[in-house]
């Protein structure tokens, strides 16, 4: 691990904008015969959307809606000094919903995913109040957002999973997501607090299930409205532990000498290259594990592998960030990124923020 808990959570925050941000030229491509063509035999940098596919209109180097709704996290966690669910829901509906208009291809980066889809027309077109919007969308939008977070939460577990729990819940009501979603925030706040990304990952945050350290409060309640019953929405201790054994056996092969996946963007085609978690999550952690100390290797494969690679690039930027720190990520990934200055101060203010 490199640097101190504060260069550790300035390299996941950045590292998340970086990932993102080098999915928009080359996202979706599931025929790597067509990535090639349109890319090249190994993308190894910011791109430009082709016309005519998602992105189309934004350049090299800009963040598409997840960097956007991310930015909305990073302001709301700070300027609230913390958490403060209906700061981040007014935020949604001030800043983004004005900018959808219900399609896939419209908004922020002209691509806004399922699941703020059906938030939207919840929100907007239903008129439904926030704890009655969540959907089924088995995706990583929720965890794409909460990465702050766990960074801003590293040191405070119950804090943490209390919060992710309840931000996911906006806009995925699946309690697996949830469980999911904690148990991302948990391996990334391990390793902002310094911990390896290997076999033994998971062994503090099980300490924290089996000492009631994490937090399972009901996550969305209607006392305002008492004809909504209250959804009995929570992220369960077994999954939550599952999802952390996953983390850790992952990275566990990562280090096998006896398992090879070469080339290692290859392991989008072992656990799929479609965009729900259960085929991103193990992909990003080997990724995560396999260059631990390898920011670029880390993201490029993530990247080259095809399918939904910008969400497994941001999610393994930021798991690689964190263990690198901001000087690990390579400075033309930095140089490159549009806004790269406010994005720095705004990953620095937060840092400032955690305590300790």
């Amino acid at each position: 691990m490199t640097g101190t808990p504060q260069d550790r959570a300035k390299g996941a925050i950045l590292g998340a904008f970086v990932g993102e941000a080098l999915g928009v030229g080359p996202h979706w491509h599931y025929d790597l015969k067509e990535l090639r063509r349109c890319h090249g035999n190994w993308i190894d940098d910011y791109t430009t959307p082709e016309p005519g596919r998602f992105h189309d209109g934004l350049k090299a180097g800009q963040n598409a809606q997840a960097g956007f709704i991310l930015e909305l996290m990073l302001r709301s966690l700070i300027e609230r000094k913390g958490y403060d669910e209906a700061d981040f829901c007014q935020r949604l509906d001030n800043d983004l919903f004005p900018l959808l208009d219900g399609s896939p291809r419209s908004g922020p980066g002209h691509y806004t995913s399922e699941s703020i889809r059906h938030t939207w027309h919840r929100r907007m077109v239903q008129k439904q109040p926030w704890h009655n919007i969540g959907g089924a969308a088995d995706t990583t939008e929720a965890m794409e957002r909460t990465l702050a977070i766990a960074v801003r939460y590293a040191g405070e577990p119950a804090l943490m999973s209390q919060a992710i729990a309840d931000n996911t819940a906006l806009t995925q009501s699946s309690e697996t997501m949830l469980s999911m979603g904690v148990g991302y925030g948990c391996i990334l706040a391990r390793l902002v607090q310094g911990d390896a990304l290997d076999a033994r990952i998971s062994q503090q945050p099980l300490t924290w299930i089996e000492t009631g350290a994490l937090s399972f409060e009901p996550v969305t309640t209607c006392r305002e409205a008492p004809d909504h019953p209250e959804l009995p929405l929570r992220a369960r201790r077994h999954i939550v532990r599952d999802a952390l054994h996953a983390a850790s056996d992952i990275a566990a092969m990562a280090g096998d000498p006896g398992v090879h996946i070469e080339p290692a963007w290859k392991v989008s085609h072992l656990y799929g290259m479609p965009c729900a978690f259960y085929h991103l999550l193990p992909a990003v952690y080997y990724l995560a594990a396999r260059f631990n100390d390898e920011f670029e290797s880390a993201v490029l494969h993530a990247l080259n592998g095809g399918g939904q690679n910008q969400s497994r690039a941001m999610l393994t930027g930021a798991l690689v960030g964190a263990q690198v720190g901001v000087e690990g990520i390579p400075q033309r990934f930095l140089d490159g990124l549009e806004r790269v200055d406010e994005l720095q101060q705004l990953a620095g203010t937060l840092v400032s923020q955690m305590p300790g």
